[in-house]
């Protein structure tokens, strides 16, 4: 098996259970502080994102792809200049931005978010700007080597200690109110980022062959070539990554403004943003772990070869991420879709955002495909095209965002469908311009085959869970009614032969029962 797909499946396991982890405590947070304390803590986020996006500037897919570059020609003295100077920078700014964010926190409290009360969740979560810092340098460098069981495991860790003192953290912190309570879920993340770094630390000591602090100046002062190397990927990159946390920054600012203007109240707004970002949003995002471990994947892999030159490849790599970002991302389109309003009701007791992630699922299909495409262009070094394409997606979510939100008849509805309308756009921007760059081959049977196979799954869940079976509990009813829309679906595939029977093969179960048959 390729060191593409071992990763890949490495990422995807690992993902799969820190996603439903993640999940889990999103769960906990929203049954203990509900609505509006979710409300407070998902409007600290984007500032806490921010933040740690201009301190690592861009700086760990810089990593992820000169490293394999370098692994490529065996140069272990250029891996060493790599990180070196990586981690002075990383480490510079987190030093610059750490308390920058403390100093400012009041004013973004009282000032932008329209509800001073977010000012605890910004002071609790300001600690783990440094600590993220440093540890995405390391998890830059395995990438580079393409050796994701560190990454992977160091994922999983974090969102273990996260869950186990989430409960405690909100619930100590719950009598003093639900500010108070929305900062102890903060500070438990900042506990999980800690642990996650020592972890991080404890396998590149054990496992690499350079030393780090030996001749640690020298290595910087001799590593302005490697500076320049960094930022030239780093920067658009950063730029990228920027664009979309500044608009995600601006986000509940320009959502607590319109609806104002709507003349919605400011704790309803917060509640409402809440419903929206708290529970629809992760939802909807819940399928993406699959797709972010292919783009962790597809960077250092179309980076490799791209510098061997072997562009049937770089093709061979980007068909197979998007076809595994289509099916699996149609099969998350389809489940969220039919079964929104039964899983927010089990998940959060509510099924207030049910109608978000309905109106929402259709269009995050090309959400799941954004992420691999994306890793594609920095992995071909058009970072700054990534660039261009986040900056006029986040521009046309923003106005939207004001256009719509500021409507009474829309109100919170306008944004999420404005969300939408960004995601859309980024996704056909980045698209367009790896068809322009390369020699692409675009397989349209694959893409109407995997509609085909939605409708189809779609409609027997429906049937299922609406008119079979309606004297079972819901809970059971819905576990049942999805089995049976996952397997319709997964026929439909294999039928449609959009899963390829080598790459069956491949998975261990079946190699096993391959093998015995």
């Amino acid at each position: 098996m390729s060191k593409f797909l071992q990763g890949t499946l490495i990422l995807i396991a690992a993902g799969l259970i820190t996603r439903v982890l993640g999940f889990i405590n999103r769960i906990v947070v929203a049954r203990v502080i509900g609505e509006e304390g979710v409300g407070l803590y998902m409007m600290a986020v984007p500032t806490l994102v921010l933040a740690i996006t201009i301190t690592q500037m861009g700086v760990p897919v810089a990593i992820s792809k000169l490293v394999a570059e370098a692994e490529a020609v065996g140069d272990q003295q250029k891996v060493k200049k790599i990180l070196v100077v990586s981690l002075m920078i990383t480490g510079v700014l987190s030093l610059i931005f750490f308390p920058m964010m403390m100093l400012l926190a009041p004013i973004l409290a009282t000032t932008l978010f329209t509800d001073s009360r977010t000012y605890y969740p910004l002071l609790a979560i300001s600690p783990v700007v440094p600590i993220v810092a440093i540890s995405s340098v390391l998890r830059g460098y395995f990438q580079g080597k393409q050796q994701m069981k560190p990454y992977a495991y160091s994922q999983l860790l974090e969102q273990i200690v996260r869950i186990s003192l989430i409960a405690f953290c909100t619930n100590l912190f719950l009598p003093y109110g639900i500010e108070y309570a929305a900062a102890g879920a903060m500070l438990s993340s900042v506990i999980g980022e800690l642990a996650s770094l020592i972890y991080l630390l404890y396998m590149f000591k054990r496992k690499k062959r350079i030393k780090i602090r030996s001749q640690f100046f020298r290595y910087v002062k001799s590593g302005k070539d490697t500076l320049m190397s960094l930022l030239r990927i780093a920067l658009p990159t950063t730029g990228s990554r920027l664009i979309g946390s500044m608009a995600w920054f601006f986000e509940p600012i320009v959502v607590a403004n319109s609806l104002a203007i709507a003349g919605v109240t400011t704790s309803l707004a917060t509640k409402q943003y809440g419903e929206l970002t708290g529970y629809a949003l992760p939802l909807l995002m819940l399928p993406s772990f699959i797709t972010y471990s292919l783009s962790t994947s597809l960077v250092p892999a179309i980076s490799e070869a791209a510098a061997q030159q072997q562009f049937s490849l770089i093709d061979h790599r980007i068909q197979q991420g998007m076809r595994l970002s289509l099916i699996t991302g149609g099969l998350s389109v389809v489940v969220l879709y039919v079964f929104a309003d039964p899983l927010m009701q089990l998940m959060y007791g509510t099924s207030n955002a049910a109608v978000f992630v309905k109106v929402m699922a259709p269009f995050f299909l090309f959400y799941y495909c954004q992420g691999p495409l994306q890793a594609v262009l920095q992995g071909l070094d058009l970072a700054k095209a990534a660039m261009i394409n986040s900056l006029i997606g986040s521009i046309v979510k923003t106005v939207c965002i004001f256009a719509l939100a500021t409507q009474p008849k829309l109100g919170i509805m306008g944004a999420a469908l404005a969300i939408a309308i960004g995601t859309v756009l980024v996704t056909f921007l980045h698209f367009a311009t790896i068809v322009k760059t390369i020699s692409y081959s675009i397989y349209l049977f694959e893409y109407i085959y995997t509609l085909i196979a939605m409708a189809a799954s779609g409609i027997i869940g429906h049937i299922t869970f609406f008119y079979s079976w309606t004297s079972l509990p819901i809970n059971i009813r819905t576990i049942a009614a999805m089995t049976m829309t996952t397997v319709v679906y997964t026929i439909l595939l294999v039928v449609f032969k959009l899963i390829k029977h080598e790459e069956l093969a491949r998975i261990p179960l079946i190699r096993l029962f391959l093998r015995k048959n």
